[in-house]
C-alpha cells in the first residue's frame, strides 16, 4: 500500500498492480467504486488527496512560513545532488571522478557492488578533509572540487519560465490579513527563481539587502515593513502595503558575494558566489554571516504561536534544519507542519516524522510535486491584492 496523503487518521493510500491502481483507502477504509470497473481510480485518489489538503490549508494561521529545497526547482530545470553526481562524472570523466572516490576514500556502494552511491555531499565532505594530505599524479582533488563547486554554481543559474509555479504560490500565500506578519520563505536552494518570480509580479522582498544600490547586506533590514503614508486613512491596520514577503536563504546564493572589506553585496554579476556548498561541513559554516543570521531568523520564526511550516522539496536530510524542526514539533504545541514531496518517504531518514504523521493531525505529508501543490493551493480570493485591477495595454 502506498500513501499520498496522511493527516493522523486522514489519509489517502492506494495499492497498484502492474502499475496500474487497483484499490484506494480513504482514512484506511477501501473505498467502494460500486463496480464501475471504467473509474480512473488513480484520479479519484489524487482529487480527493487534493480536497483534505486544500481544506487543511484554507485556515488563516498567524505565521506562515516555507521552507524548500531542490525539489522545489526540479520542474523548472534544477537539479537533484543525484543529478550534479552525474554532470560531475561528464565534467571530470567516469574514470577521473572514480579515482577521486578513490583518494577520498569514499567507498559507498549500491547494491550491485559495482556503482558508487550517488551521494555528492558525502563525497565533497571527504575530498575538502582529504585535499591537503593526498597527492596523486593524475587527480588533482583541489582541483576536482574547484570544478565541481562551479559546476553546481552553473547549474544553478535557472532562469524562470514564462509560466512558474514558484509565481502561482507566492500570489497565493501572500494573499493574507494585512494586520498578519508577513510571509517567510525560507529556501536551501542558490537559484534566485523567488527573486525572478517576485521581479515579474511586482513583489516587495524582504531579503536582507538594502534598497539602495549596491545592494548590501545587514540582518537589520528584516525588521523592516513598508506602510503607505496617507493621512486619509484613518485605521493603522491599513497602511500596510500588500505583496511584501520575506525572503532567506540559509546556503547562499548565485548572486552573493563576500568583498575584500567584509561586505556582503548582491549582484548580478559576482566573481566568487557566497555559497554553502554541499558538504557536512555545511552545519559549522551556517553559524557565519549572512548565514548564521538566517538560521537565526529561521529558529525564531518557529518559536511563534499559531504557526504553519510549509517544507517542499526538502529531503530532510540537512542536521541543523532537521534539529530546529523536531525542537519546535517538540516544544511548540501550536506548530503546524505540512510536508510536500514527490512521494512519501519511508526510509530510515524519514521514518521517524512518517510515524508521527500517522498519529498527530499537526502534521501532514503529502505526495505531490511543487507545480501541482502551487496550482492546487487554496486562493483566498477575500485577501485578493487586486492584481486583477491593473491595466494591461
Amino acid at each position: 500500500m502506498e500513501y499520498i496523503y496522511i493527516n493522523g487518521s486522514s489519509t489517502v493510500a492506494i495499492l497498484r498492480e502492474n502499475q496500474k491502481v487497483t484499490k484506494v483507502f480513504i482514512d484506511n477504509k477501501e473505498h467502494d467504486f460500486k463496480k464501475d470497473d471504467k473509474a480512473d481510480k488513480e484520479q479519484y485518489a489524487i482529487q480527493v488527496k487534493r480536497n483534505k489538503y486544500k481544506k487543511f490549508l484554507e485556515n488563516q494561521f498567524e505565521n506562515l512560513v516555507v521552507l524548500t529545497g531542490a525539489g522545489s526547482s526540479k520542474d523548472v530545470g534544477g537539479k537533484l545532488l543525484t543529478e550534479l553526481w552525474d554532470d560531475s562524472s561528464t565534467l571530470l570523466s567516469e574514470k577521473k571522478l572514480n579515482k577521486l572516490c578513490e583518494l577520498s576514500h569514499y567507498y559507498d556502494r549500491d547494491i550491485s557492488g559495482k556503482n558508487y552511491v550517488k551521494n555528492l555531499e558525502k563525497l565533497l565532505s571527504l575530498a575538502n578533509a582529504a585535499k591537503e594530505f593526498v597527492t596523486d599524479k593524475d587527480v588533482d582533488i583541489k582541483d576536482c572540487i574547484t570544478k565541481i563547486q562551479a559546476l553546481i554554481k552553473k547549474d544553478c543559474e535557472l532562469n524562470l519560465p514564462d509560466i512558474s509555479p514558484h509565481e502561482i504560490f507566492l500570489e497565493k500565500i501572500t494573499k493574507r490579513k494585512v494586520t498578519l506578519p508577513r510571509a517567510k520563505v525560507f529556501t536551501l536552494n542558490y537559484d534566485t527563481l523567488f527573486e525572478q518570480a517576485a521581479r515579474r509580479k511586482n513583489f516587495t522582498v524582504i531579503d536582507g539587502f538594502s534598497f539602495s544600490s549596491p545592494r548590501h547586506f545587514s540582518g537589520r533590514n528584516f525588521d523592516y515593513d513598508i506602510v503607505l503614508r496617507d493621512k486619509s486613512r484613518v485605521k493603522e491596520e491599513d497602511n500596510f502595503i500588500t505583496r511584501v514577503f520575506h525572503l532567506y536563504k540559509p546556503h547562499g546564493s548565485v548572486d552573493w558575494e563576500k568583498l575584500s572589506d567584509g561586505t556582503i553585496r548582491q549582484s548580478d554579476n559576482v566573481s566568487e558566489a557566497l555559497m554553502i556548498y554541499p558538504k557536512d561541513s555545511k552545519y559549522e559554516n551556517s553559524y557565519e554571516q549572512p548565514f548564521f543570521e538566517m538560521m537565526s531568523r529561521f529558529h525564531q520564526s518557529l518559536r511563534k504561536e499559531n504557526i504553519l511550516l510549509i517544507c517542499i522539496g526538502f529531503s530532510f536530510s540537512d542536521k541543523h534544519i532537521v534539529t530546529a524542526i523536531m525542537e519546535s514539533l517538540a516544544q511548540n504545541p501550536s506548530f503546524q507542519l505540512v510536508v510536500v514531496n514527490k512521494g512519501i518517504d519511508t526510509s530510515d531518514t524519514f521514518k521517524w516524522l512518517f510515524e508521527l504523521s500517522k498519529k498527530h493531525s499537526s502534521i501532514v505529508l503529502i505526495d505531490e510535486k511543487f507545480v501541482d501543490f502551487a496550482e492546487n493551493y487554496p486562493d483566498l480570493k477575500s485577501y485578493n491584492q487586486d492584481e486583477q485591477n491593473k491595466i494591461v495595454i
